[in-house]
C-alpha cells in the first residue's frame, strides 16, 4: 500500500531489475554503516551499505558494491541491536538500506529494519526493483513481504542514466519512485512530489586520510568538488621540501 508517492516517469522498456532477487541468506552481508548523516534520506539518520547487487544499473554510483565478494558477515539481529544503539546516540531519527541491493538479502534486513522500528525510528529503503514488481513477489516470498512490511519509505526502480533526475532529492533517475509506505514520512513526499528538492552530498574525511562520500551527485559534480578540496596539507608541505641530494 502507498500512502503518498512521487511517481516514476519512464524507463518501462528496460529489463534491469525483472528478474526476482536471488533467495535470501541468513547472514548479513554489509561494506558501510554510519550512525548520522544529512544526506540519504529526511533528517538525521544512520544508514547501512550492503554488500551485493543482482540489478547492477550502468552508471550506478556505488559499482564496488555490486559483488558479494568482500563483504562484512554478521548475525542480523545482533549488529542491529548495535546500530540501532549508535543511532539513538548519534540523535538520528531512523535508517536507510542501501548498497547493493537491500532486497537481495530481504531476510537479514527485515530483521534490522524491525528491529529499528522497534526502537521508534523510522526505515527508508532504496531498490533497483520497481514496487510493482516487489508486491509481485512478495506473495510467494515471505523475506520480501517481510522487508515490505517494515519499510516506511521506498525510492524504487533501476537508475538509467540516460534520464536523469535533478528536479527531486535522493534518486538518479526521472523512472524511479520515491513513496511513503507508511504515514511516517508522507508529508514529506507529498511536499516533494509538489515542490521537488535538492540533493545533499557530504564528503568525510577520516583522520587516516580515506575519504567517503554519501549523497548523490554525478560523475562531474563530484570529480569538481574533490579537485576542489586541493592538496592535503601534511602532503603540500612535503611537496614544497628541496628533493634531497
Amino acid at each position: 500500500m502507498t500512502l503518498v508517492e512521487s511517481r516514476g516517469v519512464g524507463g518501462r522498456a528496460s529489463l534491469l531489475g525483472t528478474t526476482p532477487p536471488p533467495p535470501g541468506q541468513p547472514e548479513l552481508r554489509w561494506s558501510r554503516f554510519v550512525p548520522a548523516t544529512a544526506a540519504e534520506g529526511p533528517g538525521v539518520r544512520a544508514a547501512v551499505w550492503v554488500q551485493g547487487c543482482a540489478v547492477r544499473c550502468p552508471g550506478c554510483f556505488n559499482p564496488h558494491l555490486w559483488a558479494t565478494r568482500g563483504a562484512r558477515l554478521d548475525e542480523p539481529a545482533e549488529r542491529a541491536a548495535e546500530w540501532v544503539d549508535a543511532a539513538v546516540a548519534a540523535g538520528a531519527d531512523g535508517i536507510t538500506l542501501l548498497g547493493g541491493e537491500p532486497f537481495d538479502q530481504a531476510d537479514a534486513l527485515a530483521i534490522v529494519a524491525e528491529a529499528f522500528r522497534g526502537a521508534g525510528l523510522g526505515v527508508m529503503a532504496f531498490s533497483g526493483y520497481t514496487f510493482d514488481r516487489l508486491q509481485e513477489w512478495s506473495r510467494d516470498r515471505p523475506d520480501i513481504a517481510r522487508l515490505l512490511a517494515a519499510t516506511d519509505l521506498l525510492c524504487d526502480g533501476p537508475y538509467l542514466a540516460d534520464l536523469p533526475d535533478t528536479r527531486r532529492p535522493w534518486i538518479g533517475s526521472r523512472n524511479q519512485a520515491i513513496r511513503a509506505l507508511t504515514p511516517r514520512y508522507a508529508a514529506e513526499v507529498e511536499r516533494i512530489a509538489r515542490d521537488g528538492g535538492g540533493d545533499a552530498l557530504e564528503v568525510r574525511i577520516a583522520a587516516d586520510g580515506t575519504v567517503a562520500v554519501n549523497g548523490w551527485a554525478t560523475d562531474a559534480a563530484l570529480a569538481a568538488l574533490l579537485d576542489d578540496l586541493g592538496v592535503r596539507g601534511d602532503r603540500a608541505a612535503s611537496l614544497r621540501k628541496e628533493p634531497s641530494r
